[in-house]
């Protein structure tokens, strides 16, 4: 079982450092799917998981020299890092009104909702308009909500942060997929410091997080370096593709707790 959790953590953080969907979104479905922990403990395997590969990816990011533009990444960046804690909370308040099992339908049914927004609008978004935005302020108040909703949906944010990056900042399908690192790495980097403050360090006494942690780490070291031999095209593919699946995942969740 072990193997398969690091299967599961290596896989999902090699494609989301290619295409910038981070590995949370596939994380959390996915242990959703193979059942055994509580909606709080996926949180914290996805964060630890999803940090790891972020910390890497990015450096190996800096090592090809990739260009960002640093005054926009700073300001999402900031929005993230306040948002993360954020959602954190207001996750762990539904969790004291709800069970367990319907906040993970909640979860589920927003991220699949989610996903099917986003893959129509990938799909259109060459006949859609996107924006160029320059605004400091608005880019705090995007990071803030990336940073919420990657907390509270346990995903670490990619595919929504791919979308809003595209339709927000005209970036390309890699330059969507670094920047969504960078945001990933702060909020999921807030995310835990949160969790250590109000939960304490036995949140993170999980046996399967060190194996994870690896695969999350050899992951972004793979990933990344796909993200810069393959092209825009190809990344773009490899989004699309994931989608579907992660929404026939999420559906099949659904109907699963529902029954």
């Amino acid at each position: 079982m072990i193997l398969l959790y690091f299967i599961v953590a290596l896989g999902a953080t090699i494609i989301g450092a290619m295409a910038g969907l981070g590995g949370g979104v596939i994380i959390k479905p996915v242990l959703d799917f193979l059942g055994g922990y509580s909606v709080s403990a996926i949180g914290v395997i996805s964060a630890c998981t999803v940090f790891s590969m972020s910390v890497v990816s990015i450096i190996k990011q800096v090592k090809y020299k990739f260009k960002i533009e640093v005054r926009k990444t700073i300001f999402i960046g900031i929005g993230s890092i306040i948002g993360g804690p954020l959602g954190e909370k207001l996750l762990k308040d539904i969790l004291k009104v709800f069970p367990h099992n319907v906040v993970t339908i909640y979860q589920n049914t927003i991220l699949a909702v989610f996903l099917i927004l986003i893959f129509i609008y990938m799909r259109k978004k060459d006949k859609l308009r996107s924006f160029k935005i320059n605004s400091s302020i608005v880019c705090v108040l995007i990071g803030l909500f990336l940073g919420i909703m990657s907390s509270f949906l346990s995903i670490g944010g990619g595919p929504i942060n791919i979308c809003v990056l595209t339709i927000f900042f005209s970036m390309s399908p890699k330059e969507a997929a670094v920047n969504s690192i960078i945001t990933i790495l702060f909020s999921q980097g807030s995310q835990l410091i949160s969790i250590v403050s109000t939960r304490g360090v036995e949140a993170f006494q999980i046996p399967i997080i060190p194996i994870m942690v690896v695969g999350g780490v050899i992951g972004g070291i793979v990933g990344s370096k796909l993200n810069k031999i393959c092209d825009d095209k190809v990344v773009l593919r490899v989004f699309n593709v994931l989608l579907i699946l992660l929404i026939i995942l999420n559906v099949y969740n659904i109907t699963k707790s529902i029954a």
